[in-house]
Protein backbone atom coordinates (compact mmCIF):
# COMPACT_ATOMS: atom_id res chain seq x y z
CA UNK A 1 0.00 0.00 0.00
CA UNK A 2 1.14 3.44 -0.86
CA UNK A 3 2.76 5.45 2.03
CA UNK A 4 0.40 8.80 2.37
CA UNK A 5 3.02 10.63 3.74
CA UNK A 6 4.56 10.57 -0.62
CA UNK A 7 1.32 12.83 -1.62
CA UNK A 8 2.17 15.21 -4.93
CA UNK A 9 2.89 18.59 -2.93
CA UNK A 10 4.20 21.62 -4.59
CA UNK A 11 7.22 23.10 -3.32
CA UNK A 12 8.82 26.72 -3.33
CA UNK A 13 10.39 29.40 -2.57
CA UNK A 14 10.64 32.75 -4.61
CA UNK A 15 14.16 31.40 -7.08
CA UNK A 16 12.19 28.20 -7.88
CA UNK A 17 8.31 26.54 -7.75
CA UNK A 18 9.04 22.16 -7.54
CA UNK A 19 5.21 21.17 -9.39
CA UNK A 20 4.44 17.21 -9.41
CA UNK A 21 5.85 16.47 -12.54
CA UNK A 22 2.83 15.90 -15.16
CA UNK A 23 2.55 14.80 -18.74
CA UNK A 24 2.21 18.82 -19.23
CA UNK A 25 5.90 19.01 -18.75
CA UNK A 26 6.81 16.96 -21.23
CA UNK A 27 7.39 19.80 -24.12
CA UNK A 28 8.43 22.07 -21.70
CA UNK A 29 11.11 19.14 -20.70
CA UNK A 30 12.28 18.16 -24.32
CA UNK A 31 13.33 22.11 -24.69
CA UNK A 32 14.74 21.90 -21.25
CA UNK A 33 17.00 19.05 -22.25
CA UNK A 34 17.75 20.30 -25.52
CA UNK A 35 19.56 23.27 -23.71
CA UNK A 36 23.04 21.79 -23.79
CA UNK A 37 22.04 18.38 -25.55
CA UNK A 38 22.01 16.66 -21.76
CA UNK A 39 20.97 13.19 -23.38
CA UNK A 40 24.78 13.20 -24.55
CA UNK A 41 26.14 12.83 -21.45
CA UNK A 42 26.77 9.14 -20.99
CA UNK A 43 27.05 9.04 -16.76
CA UNK A 44 23.48 10.64 -16.81
CA UNK A 45 20.52 9.27 -17.54
CA UNK A 46 18.39 12.64 -18.83
CA UNK A 47 16.44 11.11 -21.41
CA UNK A 48 17.09 11.72 -25.66
CA UNK A 49 14.70 13.48 -28.02
CA UNK A 50 11.39 11.72 -28.13
CA UNK A 51 12.16 9.59 -24.85
CA UNK A 52 10.74 12.50 -22.11
CA UNK A 53 7.07 11.07 -22.44
CA UNK A 54 8.05 7.51 -21.38
CA UNK A 55 10.07 9.36 -18.69
CA UNK A 56 7.96 11.04 -17.60
CA UNK A 57 5.10 8.51 -17.49
CA UNK A 58 7.53 6.14 -15.84
CA UNK A 59 8.02 9.02 -12.72
CA UNK A 60 4.03 9.15 -12.87
CA UNK A 61 3.99 5.16 -12.08
CA UNK A 62 6.70 5.49 -9.48
CA UNK A 63 4.47 8.06 -7.59
CA UNK A 64 1.58 5.84 -7.97
CA UNK A 65 3.25 3.46 -6.13
CA UNK A 66 4.40 5.21 -3.08
CA UNK A 67 7.44 5.79 -3.68
CA UNK A 68 9.03 8.71 -4.78
CA UNK A 69 7.84 12.55 -5.53
CA UNK A 70 8.94 13.22 -9.13
CA UNK A 71 9.15 17.33 -9.24
CA UNK A 72 9.30 19.46 -13.25
CA UNK A 73 11.35 22.91 -11.66
CA UNK A 74 10.45 25.96 -12.76
CA UNK A 75 12.41 28.62 -12.51
CA UNK A 76 10.70 31.39 -11.35
CA UNK A 77 12.80 34.35 -12.73
CA UNK A 78 10.86 33.75 -16.36
CA UNK A 79 8.90 31.20 -15.98
CA UNK A 80 10.72 28.57 -17.60
CA UNK A 81 10.49 24.86 -16.45
CA UNK A 82 13.91 23.97 -16.80
CA UNK A 83 14.65 20.33 -15.28
CA UNK A 84 13.80 17.53 -12.77
CA UNK A 85 14.28 16.28 -9.71
CA UNK A 86 12.45 13.80 -7.22
CA UNK A 87 12.05 12.46 -3.93
CA UNK A 88 12.40 8.54 -4.47
CA UNK A 89 13.15 4.77 -2.92
CA UNK A 90 11.26 6.62 0.66
CA UNK A 91 11.99 4.16 3.43
CA UNK A 92 9.15 4.78 5.74
CA UNK A 93 10.36 2.32 8.74
CA UNK A 94 13.45 5.02 9.51
CA UNK A 95 12.29 7.20 7.57
CA UNK A 96 14.76 7.88 4.89
CA UNK A 97 14.87 9.24 1.43
CA UNK A 98 17.39 9.32 -1.47
CA UNK A 99 17.36 12.82 -3.75
CA UNK A 100 17.99 12.45 -7.11
CA UNK A 101 17.18 12.02 -10.80
CA UNK A 102 17.98 15.83 -11.13
CA UNK A 103 19.49 17.16 -14.24
CA UNK A 104 18.76 21.13 -15.31
CA UNK A 105 19.47 22.86 -18.43
CA UNK A 106 22.56 23.93 -19.07
CA UNK A 107 22.05 27.45 -19.20
CA UNK A 108 20.25 26.78 -15.15
CA UNK A 109 23.75 25.12 -14.07
CA UNK A 110 25.81 27.16 -11.44
CA UNK A 111 22.82 29.22 -11.24
CA UNK A 112 20.68 29.72 -7.89
CA UNK A 113 18.66 27.02 -9.14
CA UNK A 114 20.40 23.42 -7.56
CA UNK A 115 20.94 25.30 -4.44
CA UNK A 116 16.98 26.37 -4.17
CA UNK A 117 15.31 22.90 -5.28
CA UNK A 118 17.65 21.27 -2.75
CA UNK A 119 16.56 23.64 -0.06
CA UNK A 120 13.17 22.80 -0.43
CA UNK A 121 13.93 18.90 -1.10
CA UNK A 122 15.80 18.73 2.05
CA UNK A 123 13.20 20.73 4.28
CA UNK A 124 10.98 19.07 2.88
CA UNK A 125 12.42 15.24 3.95
CA UNK A 126 13.20 16.45 7.34
CA UNK A 127 10.85 18.70 8.66
CA UNK A 128 7.52 17.38 7.01
CA UNK A 129 8.38 13.67 6.21
CA UNK A 130 10.51 13.64 9.33
CA UNK A 131 13.55 11.11 8.00
CA UNK A 132 16.12 10.89 9.88
CA UNK A 133 19.00 10.76 6.61
CA UNK A 134 18.72 11.68 2.89
CA UNK A 135 20.91 10.10 0.69
CA UNK A 136 22.18 11.56 -2.41
CA UNK A 137 24.24 9.30 -5.47
CA UNK A 138 26.30 9.76 -8.09
CA UNK A 139 28.08 8.27 -10.93
CA UNK A 140 31.79 7.74 -10.03
CA UNK A 141 32.88 9.76 -13.38
CA UNK A 142 30.25 12.41 -12.79
CA UNK A 143 32.02 15.19 -10.97
CA UNK A 144 30.36 18.15 -11.45
CA UNK A 145 27.58 16.37 -9.44
CA UNK A 146 30.00 15.15 -6.73
CA UNK A 147 31.19 18.74 -6.58
CA UNK A 148 27.59 19.96 -6.06
CA UNK A 149 26.17 17.36 -3.57
CA UNK A 150 29.34 18.09 -1.28
CA UNK A 151 28.64 22.16 -1.88
CA UNK A 152 24.93 21.30 -0.14
CA UNK A 153 27.20 19.95 3.07
CA UNK A 154 26.74 16.40 2.45
CA UNK A 155 29.31 13.83 3.63
CA UNK A 156 30.84 11.18 1.27
CA UNK A 157 29.63 8.04 2.18
CA UNK A 158 31.71 6.04 -0.14
CA UNK A 159 31.59 4.29 -3.54
CA UNK A 160 29.49 1.23 -4.04
CA UNK A 161 30.65 -0.69 -7.17
CA UNK A 162 28.84 -2.26 -9.94
CA UNK A 163 25.94 -0.80 -8.04
CA UNK A 164 23.50 0.22 -11.29
CA UNK A 165 23.10 0.04 -14.92
CA UNK A 166 23.82 3.73 -17.27
CA UNK A 167 21.07 4.82 -19.32
CA UNK A 168 23.45 3.12 -22.10
CA UNK A 169 23.01 -0.68 -20.49
CA UNK A 170 26.58 -0.31 -19.25
CA UNK A 171 27.63 -0.86 -15.20
CA UNK A 172 28.50 2.18 -13.14
CA UNK A 173 30.19 2.50 -9.82
CA UNK A 174 27.99 4.61 -8.13
CA UNK A 175 29.34 7.48 -5.61
CA UNK A 176 27.15 7.71 -2.58
CA UNK A 177 26.41 10.97 -0.06
CA UNK A 178 24.10 11.86 2.77
CA UNK A 179 22.95 14.64 5.55
CA UNK A 180 21.39 13.25 8.67
CA UNK A 181 18.89 14.95 10.82
CA UNK A 182 21.25 16.42 13.05
CA UNK A 183 23.50 18.02 10.53
CA UNK A 184 20.30 19.42 9.05
CA UNK A 185 20.29 22.83 10.98
CA UNK A 186 23.43 23.72 9.67
CA UNK A 187 23.09 22.69 6.23
CA UNK A 188 19.69 25.17 6.29
CA UNK A 189 21.75 27.71 6.95
CA UNK A 190 24.72 27.22 4.69
CA UNK A 191 22.08 26.68 1.88
CA UNK A 192 20.01 30.52 3.11
CA UNK A 193 23.00 31.71 3.10
CA UNK A 194 24.26 31.22 -0.34
CA UNK A 195 20.63 32.03 -1.58
CA UNK A 196 20.68 35.33 0.33
CA UNK A 197 23.88 36.44 -2.02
Amino acid sequence: MPDMRLQPVILQDHHVALEPLGLDHVDALERAAADGELWKLWFTSVPAPGAMRAYVEAAIDARTQGNALPFAVRDKRDGAIVGSTRLFDFEPELPRVEIGYTWYAASRQRTCVNTACKRLLLAHAFETLQCLAVQFCTDRYNHASQRAIERLGAQRDGILRSHRLRADGSVRDTVAYSIVAAEWPDVKRLLESRLAR
